[in-house]
């Protein structure tokens, strides 16, 4: 191909696009954290290093080296810790510290010098210790295991009835991050909540004082997923389990922030983890997702391998018990590009959300991506069920066919690695929830980046219902989560304005960014909450709906990309109640935390009182690192 920026040597051009993709750039680091506020780092030492040391495993298809794809998501000091005193400090021996620095600046564009030490909140005292009387309440991802994302009154503490008049509790800064995107989870008296250094942070839920912190090796996207219990039980030794950018998958225990296990999740290189652990009777169901859709930008790289899956392991030994792929078989070279690089398929359907179990039938339900090379299958944008037991295959319902799409596919990129179908990139990024319905039947209910919602029977698979809401698009459509009150299903639509989506998707259709909610038996619309378009000229502000929502009696809770956070009646959709979460919060550790706009990970409702993550950096949308605790305003 003669266009865009394939001329460029292999490694230039993936530096060009890690730094379009997985960066927020020197200003919006500067918005979050002004000690992040510096120029990338060039340093002919660290290249020329690495280029003797390192590339010959990370810049090839080397047997579980992390490509370069990953690296540049890292911190500085994670991949200095890694050949200091971690995984690569063999590997690392011959090279000095300096030497060693100098890689670590390099491979991830950023100085040493602008990692701060994190201020720490106070200490909790003896009488803020873990409480074994206060139960998990979380009903987002991970304990909640049809995934409504519903929460009650009786252990929410919050309803459309005492909503009107938050307030903020207290709030704390994540130190050396640009985006807050880990859903946090209850349990004893504590939040535990990842954070973009890779840091997973154990708060007292009243206070925000530290009972613990522990150090993964690379940022935790995934929310975090305790281990259930209830009020009658005497002894109780719980885990947290999460995962990071690397697909490492940790289980931690509750009270000590001490390391129980670890293990990968997957061999292939560009694996990734964001989907949230789903905890079942013993066991951890692992969705495995990936960043090779960026490698592929590369002509030179051999498009693609990876294929999704998920991993059932003991709960308490990490061992595997079985481990499914969305994909049947492994990629096989298929075709030659106008450049000469194999191409590799099938291959994607990455997992990009939590599973979805059923107790009832004792299956498991995921989302999945496109696929990321040429010919496209029937694993692709699809609704897939699993034997809870053995991991089999049960059925696949396909909600949009021939799907490839890889970061070749962007107009500025125009690389030989593009499938021949170009998209249309309409993943189910989102979770799939099964819903009880009123007649005694229930619904499995999804929502997919083309702006569509479908009803599926969850016995078959079979589509009972499909609504568009959404224009769609490349960053158009469902993101991150849907919820659902009874019939009521609340759907979050982004569709963000984003290179050529009205024309090359739908330029019939308006993009209908905002809350809107279905009936969950019929597909019937309910009522549309457009969002309001309050950005004017504001930096990096989108009006959308990209951050995972939740619900609450009679009511339901959304973040947006332009940095609000609404709440919407169940009956109508009118407004209860908002607040602009942009700007500063003084914090309990002292530091100052910057609200940004919202994506990822939804909001916690636990016993009166919501835990907000506001600052999303990626993708050029507003930074931030704020955890805000609102709560109702007591009365005089």
């Amino acid at each position: 191909m003669s266009k865009g920026i394939p001329h460029l040597p292999g490694p230039v051009l993936l530096r060009s696009v890690l730094a379009m993709l997985l960066s927020a750039g020197g200003q919006a680091a500067a918005a979050a954290d002004p000690s992040m506020a510096s120029a990338e780092p060039v340093s002919d030492v660290g290249a020329a290093l690495y280029q003797t040391h390192c590339a010959q495993c990370h810049d090839e298809a080397f047997y579980k080296a992390p490509s370069r794809v990953l690296l540049r998501g890292l911190t500085p000091d994670s991949v200095l810790r890694a050949m200091t005193d971690g995984r690569m400090r063999a590997q690392a021996s011959a090279i000095d510290p300096s030497g060693r620095m100098a890689i670590a600046e390099y491979v991830t564009g950023r100085r040493l010098s602008d990692v701060t030490e994190p201020s720490l909140p106070p200490a909790c005292a003896a009488e803020d210790a873990f409480d074994p009387s206060l139960v998990p309440v979380s009903r987002g991802w991970g304990v909640d295991v049809r995934n409504t994302r519903f929460q009650p009154v009786e252990t929410g503490g919050l309803s459309a009835a005492n909503v009107a008049d938050l307030e903020v509790k207290w709030a704390f800064a994540y130190p050396n991050a640009i985006q807050a995107r880990s859903q946090p989870v209850y349990g004893g008296g504590t939040i535990y909540v990842g954070s973009q250094d890779g840091t997973v942070w154990a708060l007292g839920a009243e206070t925000g004082c530290l009972r613990w912190r522990f150090r993964a090796a690379a940022e935790v996207r995934t929310g975090i997923t305790i281990t259930p219990w209830t009020a009658d039980q005497a002894e109780v030794e719980p885990l947290v389990f999460f995962g990071d950018l690397l697909a490492n998958v940790y289980a931690v225990e509750a009270k000590t922030g001490e390391l129980r296990w670890r293990i990968a999740a997957d061999e292939h290189r560009d694996a990734t983890l964001t989907g949230t652990p789903a905890y079942f009777r013993g066991r951890l169901y692992i969705p495995v997702s990936s960043l090779e859709v960026v490698a592929a930008a590369d002509p030179g790289y051999a498009c693609c391998t990876f294929r999704g899956s998920v991993l059932a392991v003991d709960a308490g030994t990490g061992t595997t018990v079985w481990k499914a792929y969305t994909i049947d078989d492994p990629a096989e070279p298929v075709a030659k590009t106008s450049v000469g690089t194999t191409t590799m398929a099938p291959s994607g359907a990455p997992i990009w959300s939590a599973p979805t179990i059923d107790e009832r039938r004792q299956r498991l339900y995921v989302g999945t991506g496109e696929n990321y090379s040429s010919p496209a299958d029937g694993n692709s944008d699809a609704i897939m069920a699993f034997d809870l037991a053995t991991g089999r295959k049960l059925w696949v319902a396909q909600q949009t066919s021939r799907d490839a799409w890889n970061v070749a596919c962007f107009p500025a990129i125009g690389g030989p690695n593009c499938p021949e179908e170009n998209g249309p990139d309409y993943d189910f990024g989102s979770h799939p929830i099964l819903i009880d319905l009123e007649d005694g039947t229930d619904m499995l209910v999804a929502g997919q980046k083309s702006g569509g919602v479908v009803g599926l029977n969850p016995e078959t698979g079979e589509t009972v219902w499909k609504t568009r809401i959404g224009r769609g698009g490349v960053q158009g459509g469902v993101h991150f989560g849907i919820a659902a009150e009874g019939e009521t299903v609340y759907v979050p639509i982004n569709d963000l304005a984003f290179g050529g989506d009205e024309v090359r998707y739908d330029s019939g259709r308006s993009p209908a960014p905002g809350v809107h909610a279905l009936n969950a038996r019929t597909g019937e619309r309910l009522w549309s909450a457009a969002a309001d378009d309050v950005c004017a000229d504001l930096p990096r502000c989108s009006s959308g709906v990209s951050q995972a929502i939740a619900a609450i009696p009679g009511a339901v809770v959304a973040g947006f990309l332009d940095g609000r956070l609404r709440i919407y009646t169940r009956d109508t959709g009118e407004l209860l109640w908002q607040r602009n979460m942009l700007g500063p919060y003084p914090t309990v550790s002292g530091a100052t935390a910057i609200g940004g706009a919202f994506s990822g990970g939804g909001v916690l409702i636990a016993r009166g009182l919501i835990y907000v993550n506001a600052g999303y950096g990626f993708n050029n949308h507003m930074p931030g690192n704020a955890l805000v605790v609102l709560g109702p305003k007591e009365s005089d």
